[in-house]
């Protein structure tokens, strides 16, 4: 009998333990996206929403599923019959009359039964009301509203806006197939932004001592022509430049012929016609003349003074006679942006960004990409290790998680710092409003359409007093009566004079997928999340986004 698919009882063993947990099979896709530490920021996330709307609900569905830790529905209303109609986590017309909160939490519950939801039946302006619930409301990871009215709506934003380290609150609106969102947040440092137009440097233009001597140890005409046609574009470029440089006067293509003729040198290495690595080198030729040595995003990251919360005159002075320093807002990643600093202009330092160990698929030979790939490792590995020495020196007291480290350095083309502002200040600059106008007029428009509605609501909350006329006449005391408004906001107001609070299905389920993705994106801190009002008009199925 053949015995040679047969295992030991210590390789079966391994084999099931190797298998991944029920966590991973059950979250394997979105791990993919953004990964373990994501996933670990998700879990230990709280998060508060005001409202148990059809909106609401479709938001939290899209945070229950990728497994956030806990979730808080603040809703003091019952269910209506519009409600019973359009909230699917509603149990229909046996809803009607009962605590919208408590009626929608079973069935988001059931999604996921590793995540933890409560329902508070207390209206916002009650917890607002009192010290403890104020707290309460800062201890949450992020605040999401929809439809809030204008007046608990500015009360909790100013709230959200007095420490540094308040949580971020997206505020959301909609009305028929019109809808608007805000984040308001301090300031956003991204580590894994995932920026694919942000690749990393390949050191072409000053390759490190292993790329360097590979390429300079290559005889190109001397090789073997298997072994010829499966040499990585990365050293071919280099050979081209150290051999355009002897005869330059040291230096690179300028010129569009210079760049016309660095090509056609390439070319005429070839030995077959179909060498695809040449090839490949020659339309990869634009990078010895456009890598920049640090991207000019990122040194203006280096210019960057940290967020300071103010303290007051009286609360300097300690007991012991010493001043008290401003609290900084993400202190570690303002220390690991002036680590990197130190790194790049450090005399001996390679005068750019760390080097990263991830390279482009390229056509090449498996043993010739592991080659390249282990020297770029090694040569990654040699920089971190500087990278790590130049912290430590700079800040001795500073303890930075390992995993943290290692993926900035990693990641340093790609880091990025939104800073926002509070929820409504934007109305408040007239001119940025005007300037809006003329740029985006039709986002424009639909933004301030709904910013008029909420305001009409706040003074009446009978939806059937809600008119295109009336609209119209506060967006104009918005705007000013000097300031001529756009013919799309005719289509804004007559959406919204038709269904001032229609909790559409459709519309809730393509906001709340919309809010979940920024959301998703704030609690992780990877990806790049909206930094303005963006604009969802489902009349002509586009979005938008306006002072940003």
């Amino acid at each position: 009998m053949n015995q040679s698919g047969s295992q030991s009882i210590e390789q079966a063993t391994t084999a099931i333990q190797a298998q991944p947990d029920s966590k991973t099979r059950r979250y394997d896709r979105q791990l993919r996206l953004w990964a373990a530490s994501g996933q670990a920021a998700l879990e230990s996330s709280r998060i508060l929403v005001l409202s148990a709307s059809a909106t609401s609900t479709s938001i939290l569905k899209n945070l229950v599923l990728p497994g956030i830790g806990h979730f808080t529905i603040l809703d003091p209303g019952t269910v209506t019959g519009a409600d019973a109609g359009n909230n699917f986590f509603l149990n229909g017309f046996s809803s009607i009359g009962k605590s919208r909160a408590k009626e929608a939490l079973p069935l988001l519950k059931e999604l996921n039964d590793s995540v933890d939801g409560e329902a508070a039946v207390k209206s916002v302006e009650e917890i607002l009301g009192s010290a403890e619930g104020r707290q309460w409301v800062k201890s949450f990871s992020l605040v999401i509203t929809h439809n809030l009215p204008q007046t608990p709506l500015d009360a909790l934003s100013k709230l959200l806006w007095e420490e540094l380290e308040d949580p971020p609150l997206i505020v959301v609106r909609s009305a028929g197939f019109l809808a608007d969102f805000y984040i308001q947040f301090r300031e956003q440092c991204i580590i894994e932004s995932h920026d694919e137009t942000a690749p990393p440097s390949l050191r072409l233009t000053k390759p490190f001592p292993a790329l360097q001597e590979w390429a300079t140890n290559l005889d190109i005409s001397n090789i073997d022509p298997t072994e010829h046609a499966h040499i990585p574009f990365i050293v071919l470029l280099i050979k081209e430049a150290d051999q355009w440089r002897s005869e330059h006067n040291g230096s690179l293509p300028k010129t569009y012929d210079e760049k016309k003729e660095f090509k056609k040198h390439i070319r005429s290495r070839m030995v077959k016609m179909d060498e695809e690595n040449f090839e490949e080198a020659e339309n990869q030729a634009f990078r010895m003349w456009s890598e920049a040595k640090i991207p000019s995003d990122i040194a203006a990251l280096f210019d960057l003074e940290p967020l300071q919360q103010p303290i007051s005159s009286s609360s300097t002075s300690q007991p012991n006679g010493v001043t008290k320093s401003p609290h900084k807002l993400n202190p570690e990643f303002h220390a690991l942006l002036q680590a990197l600093h130190k790194f790049v202009t450090s005399p001996d330092g390679p005068g750019c960004l760390p080097l990263s160990a991830s390279l482009p698929d390229m056509k090449t030979d498996t043993t010739s990409y592991v080659k390249l790939q282990t020297i770029y490792k090694d040569w990654a590995a040699v920089e971190l290790a500087k990278f790590k020495e130049i912290l430590k020196a700079e800040y001795p007291d500073l303890t930075i998680d390992k995993a943290v480290v290692d993926s900035f350095v990693k990641h340093a083309h790609q880091i990025k710092v939104l800073r926002g502002k509070r929820f409504g200040s934007w109305e408040e600059d007239k001119t940025a409003v005007a300037q809006a106008l003329d740029s985006y007029p039709q986002e424009t428009a639909t933004r301030l359409a709904l910013n008029a509605l909420s305001t009409l609501l706040h003074h009446n909350p009978d939806p059937t007093s809600i008119t295109a006329e009336a609209l119209k006449t506060e967006v104009q005391s918005q705007v000013g009566q000097g300031v001529e408004l756009p013919s799309s906001l005719d289509d804004a107001v007559g959406e919204l004079a038709r269904a001032p609070t229609a909790d559409l299905p459709n519309t809730a389920a393509f906001v709340g997928g919309m809010i979940a993705q920024e959301a998703i994106k704030m609690i992780t801190k990877q990806y790049v999340p909206v930094n303005g009002y963006c604009v969802v008009d489902l009349v002509e199925s586009k979005t938008g986004i306006i002072a940003n």
